[in-house]
């Protein structure tokens, strides 16, 4: 008897000790900021499987229909372009870099968070200009949708490098069968073999004229730049064997000299428009040399390379970065020589680069694509397209026929986006945490976020 009564009691008194802690596991896993929707492994492990991540509690944000087709664009793009959708109260502390820690991949990582938007992309995938530029263009829009699909696109033309990781598995190794070449032989078949030939013909033709025509263009372009810097090697008031001549100072010089003459061989030689980029890349070389010498001669520290002043590279290099609006765009930053950064401080216009049309002068920003490999070979590196979106050349350069008429202004080596590369990046890239929202900005990696 008394054993049963024991039972009874311990039966009382243990019930409502079980279901108080049933009460508070419950409790617990429903509480906000649990581990399932902080632990940033996770969000790195569904991106390195998929490009888009929405998290559960930001799914208000993001559909997931949206959220599929905004992965699938940048599938078709094969690019390393990552985005995650997190609730406005994730922790924002050094998130970028440590997601990018955490998946290990090389690539452009842009986050929403809550209403925020802002990115960072390791410098050989994007650089850091271009990032700002490209998160200044979209970070006022309030619809999230928009907001991400403006920034992707933008940035899938504007010169994203590298590739997709091989961890998409909705990625294109690129060892299968293209399905659009298929269809184009299977529509030649169908036409007939004499009238698709004929066809092929009439379209090669055009397309050779248009090419030859764009390298026209550019061929007046770049030998008034050859010939400017021809003239300012005559202006030169240096010789070899002065008084105070060093042999750093003759390298210099003879580096001025040696790329002036490979800027001559290289446009006598151009057959295509892209073959351009090599001109004017020798003859941003050639002036970056000049700034050297003459930084030698005045005794003063040695210009840091920078690439040539924005609206006319034939100002020569950059001394810094200044605020410009295009007529219509986004304001963005743009390196400009000193000149220039004294105008737009004094509130004139800078000396721009104009070029002619068919309705006159026009800035080479708005004159059509057939610009783009003479301003790759002088910027590239990724910074080109940040700095022209919501220009015509940008806009130009966006088209599906753009790289295989006028090729890649981005300089082919140096690195490949994409790859998996642990938590060996420079975190310089990716700055400290989203600090407080403060996005403004995007590439000043310096702070903020």
């Amino acid at each position: 008897m008394k054993a049963v009564l024991v039972r009874s009691l311990v039966r009382l008194l243990l019930v409502p000790f079980v279901a108080t802690l049933a009460v508070l596991a419950l409790l617990t896993a429903a509480a906000p900021g649990a581990q399932a929707a902080t632990d940033l492994s996770k969000v790195a492990e569904a991106l390195r499987a998929d490009p888009v991540y929405v998290d559960p509690e930001a799914s208000d944000v993001l559909s997931a229909a949206d959220a599929d087709a905004l992965a699938a664009k940048i599938k078709d793009a094969d690019k390393p372009l990552f985005v995650a959708v997190l609730p406005a109260d994730y922790p924002a502390e050094n998130l970028f870099t440590n997601l990018r820690t955490e998946t290990g991949i090389t690539g452009l990582y842009a986050v929403r968070l809550g209403d925020l938007f802002s990115a960072r992309a390791d410098s050989g995938v994007l650089s850091r200009s271009a990032v700002g530029n490209l998160v200044t263009a979209v970070e006022r829009e309030g619809d999230a949708k928009a907001q991400l699909n403006d920034f992707v696109d933008a940035a899938l033309r504007g010169g994203v490098g590298g590739s997709a990781p091989a961890t998409w598995s909705g990625g294109d190794s690129g060892g299968g069968v293209d399905a659009g070449a298929l269809i184009t032989v299977g529509a030649v078949l169908a036409m007939g073999g004499a009238g698709a030939y004929a066809l092929v013909r009439r379209n090669r033709r055009r397309h050779e004229e248009e090419r030859r025509a764009a390298l026209a263009k550019l061929t007046v372009v770049v030998d008034e730049d050859i010939t400017a810097f021809g003239e300012e090697l005559d202006r030169l008031d240096f010789h070899p064997a002065e008084a105070g001549a060093d042999d750093a100072m003759r390298a210099d010089y003879e580096r001025a000299l040696d790329a002036y003459e490979k800027a001559k061989s290289l446009m006598a030689a151009t057959r295509r428009p892209e073959e351009v980029r090599a001109v004017t890349q020798t003859l941003e070389d050639g002036r970056f040399s000049l700034a050297q010498l003459a930084a030698r001669r005045e005794g003063g520290p040695l210009p840091e390379r920078r690439g040539p002043c924005f609206f006319d590279p034939r100002h020569g290099p950059s001394v810094a970065d200044a605020t410009w609006t295009p007529a219509g765009g986004a304001p963005r930053e743009v390196p400009v020589c000193a000149a220039d950064r004294a105008r737009l401080a004094d509130g004139q216009d800078p000396a721009i680069r104009e070029v002619e049309t068919a309705s006159g002068p026009r800035p080479y920003w708005d004159a059509g694509p057939a610009y783009g490999p003479w301003a790759g070979g002088y910027f590239g590196g990724g910074i080109l397209p940040g700095l022209l979106v919501g220009t015509m050349l940008g806009s130009m350069m966006a088209t599906p026929s753009y790289a295989a008429d006028y090729g890649d202004f981005r300089d082919p080596g140096g690195y490949e986006g994409g790859d998996m590369s642990g938590a060996d990046f420079d975190s310089g890239d990716y700055g400290g945490g989203f600090g407080g929202g403060d996005f403004g900005g995007g590439g000043d990696f310096g702070g903020g976020f």
